[in-house]
């Protein structure tokens, strides 16, 4: 990965027309051909940049663009496309290259599956008594996340999500409406388990007798000691 910090402007063309006035800004590129440019701001995204496809080509200012003190051109064009990317560098502060190597991606942590595995380990967060029946329960229409036995008799079908809302609610409720056709397992009722519910999703859920729990993903990994909280 290159890494360029320099004065300059851009010109995009091609689909659409952009362009950047001069100012000092990162300019990226990347082993996969991509070039990216950033300003101190506006998190992660890019000014303009140009995707692979691509091939950059570095050369020097006509006699017009020196006189207004470009030093570089650099013009990235896409393969496949007319998409052009003109940079004009003026002054350079900082140019270096890096070898990252393989990157092993992303690991998501809090991701469904992870607090579907920490619920079933505590199933007691649905209440006292309660006991797993199984995770990913099968039916016609997909896996309930979790079933388990209520106390009082009965089953509790469990949907979790990390952020719930209308949408994992409607699909509880067909779980809920299959389930409880099954007079082994009827009654059932319905819990919607989240790290975040909208209040869009807790009206509805409890205007259809389903239950709501905010799942608190750091304590259940026990990374949160509760009884250490002031608030």
């Amino acid at each position: 990965m290159r890494l360029v910090v320099a004065h300059c402007s851009a010109r995009y063309s091609g689909r659409l027309t952009a362009h950047l006035p001069l100012a000092t800004r990162l300019l990226v590129v990347k082993a996969d051909g991509s070039v990216l440019l950033h300003s101190d701001g506006g998190s992660y995204k890019p000014l303009n940049w140009m995707s692979p496809p691509c091939t950059l080509k570095v050369s020097e200012p006509d006699a017009e663009a020196a006189g207004r003190g470009v030093t570089q051109v650099w013009t990235v064009q896409h393969t496949k496309s007319d998409d052009r990317l003109e940079i004009e560098l003026h002054d350079v502060a900082h140019d270096s290259a890096h070898e990252l190597g393989v990157d092993p991606g992303l690991i998501k942590d809090g991701v469904e599956a992870h607090l579907q595995e920490l619920l079933a380990a505590q199933i007691a967060l649905l209440g006292n008594g309660h006991s797993l029946v199984r995770r990913e329960y099968m039916t016609a229409i997909g896996p309930v996340d979790i079933l388990a036995r209520a106390p009082e008799g009965g089953h509790v079908a469990v949907e979790i999500k990390r952020r719930g809302d209308i949408d994992g609610v409607e699909q509880l409720t067909r779980y809920l409406d299959l389930l409880n056709r099954d007079p082994l397992l009827a009654p059932v009722r319905g819990v919607f388990a989240a790290q975040e519910i909208k209040p869009q999703a807790r009206v509805l859920a409890t205007d259809r007798g389903i239950g709501c729990l905010v799942l608190d993903y750091e304590a259940m990994r026990g990374l949160d000691d509760v009884d250490a909280r002031l608030f």
